[in-house]
């Protein structure tokens, strides 16, 4: 089995699906056979790579993973859509005990064939979160710089320090990411300094900029390396490709 990397945090909109998306296309441009896992009820990395929702989530029912899988525009990526039937959703956040442990056998056994696994979790620390970080053995979480960055930071390394229990150590911490990150604000180079002290070795040195074509390029349904491969955007997650390959 390869590495499978849960993107997760809390907090919505500090660029989660973004990571995702533009991570797992840059590792399959690297010649690496991945895997992008869409488990937010909004499907937003399912459009994000030009495909669409299912009628029924994947991780619902007995359907092997591997049928369920669609092709993508970048080669080496393949994509397992989310759904956002409301009872399926329902039914996946209300797993409790059995059956949640189900869901995390389920997701675990269909991960098996690739070299890189990367988990686009919803913005909580509910089950479907808990259950993508039971079954990776890496956790990615994308900060904003901005005022509340830390803000509820505790909780969520709280939920993966068990998860990390209950998993014997097979789930590790696998960096935090700095996220629309601008030079010009003072803010910014605060933030920057406090998560560094804080979280030490453990932080990205890339970051993450504010750029119009990580915006834009979901719109299209493709990567910000087919959108716009020129941009800063494209850059920074060149960057943090090399790093995350280098911490392999």
């Amino acid at each position: 089995m390869g590495r499978i990397v849960c993107i997760a945090n809390q907090k919505g909109g500090v660029g989660k699906t973004t990571t995702a998306v533009n991570l797992a296309a840059g590792l399959a441009m690297a010649g690496n056979r991945t895997l992008l896992v869409d488990m937010d009820p909004q499907c937003n990395a399912t459009g994000a790579v030009g495909s669409v929702p299912l009628p029924h989530h994947p991780l619902v029912g007995d359907s092997q993973i591997s049928e369920c899988l669609a092709e993508t525009s970048v080669e080496n990526l393949l994509l397992l859509p989310g759904s956002r039937s409301f009872h399926d959703v329902d039914q996946l956040a209300r797993s409790e005990g059995s059956e949640a442990e189900k869901l995390r056998n389920h997701l675990s056994d269909g991960l098996r064939d690739y070299d890189y696994v990367l988990l686009d979790c919803p913005p909580s620390i509910g089950t479907l979160t808990q259950a993508a970080l039971g079954a990776s053995t890496e956790v990615l979480m994308p900060i904003q710089c901005e005022y509340f960055a830390m803000e509820g930071l505790t909780q969520m390394i709280h939920v993966i320090r068990r998860v990390m229990q209950q998993t014997d150590g097979r789930l590790t911490f696998g960096g935090i990411l700095l996220t629309m990150y601008d030079p010009t604000l003072e803010l910014t180079h605060e933030v920057d300094q406090e998560v560094r002290e804080f979280f030490g070795d453990i932080v990205f040195d890339s970051v993450v900029p504010r750029d119009v074509a990580l915006s834009e390029s979901p719109s299209h349904g493709k990567s910000v390396y087919q959108y716009a491969p020129r941009s800063r955007g494209a850059f920074a997650y060149t960057q943090l490709c090399m790093e995350v390959l280098g911490r392999d």
